[in-house]
């Protein structure tokens, strides 16, 4: 059974926070909760980066962390999928003019998958894992 078939049924997520306000982070983790029930779908937290399958990625990306970003990134077994969560993960949101801020996660890495909002709900957040999910199968099929 390939890889990019078992993804599809049991992904696992690793949370990388970039920094500004915790506002998404917050909702990640509401949305990892039993009350939001991301099991039902075969989501689970990874505990560790070289486990997951998809990064989250929450706040804006500054020079620094961009490197931090990359180097997350590059570890992850391939196939590997990122999913930007928040304006400010996206394009920088309120911080995009700071002179330490990169416009967004696509600057750094590939993103499959954008949630907007500031900050989105964790309905919305497992909708976006939930659409990455259903890519998967298709593309498996």
């Amino acid at each position: 059974m390939s890889r990019a078939k078992v993804i599809s049924y049991s992904p696992w997520i690793a949370h990388f926070n970039t920094g500004a306000c915790n506002g998404c982070d917050i909702e990640v983790l509401a949305a990892l909760t039993p009350l939001y029930d991301p099991e039902r779908f075969g989501v689970k937290l990874s505990p560790s980066i070289r486990h997951a399958d998809i990064l989250i990625v929450t706040g804006a990306v500054t020079k620094k962390a961009a490197e931090r970003l990359k180097r997350l990134y590059e570890q992850m077994p391939r196939p590997k999928y990122v999913i930007a969560v928040g304006a400010c993960a996206i394009d920088g949101g309120v911080f995009s003019k700071s002179y330490s801020v990169v416009a967004g996660a696509d600057r750094v890495v590939p993103v499959d998958i954008y949630v907007p909002g500031c900050p989105p709900r964790p309905e919305a957040i497992l909708d976006g894992v939930v659409q990455l999910v259903q890519k998967l199968r298709s593309a498996v099929v």
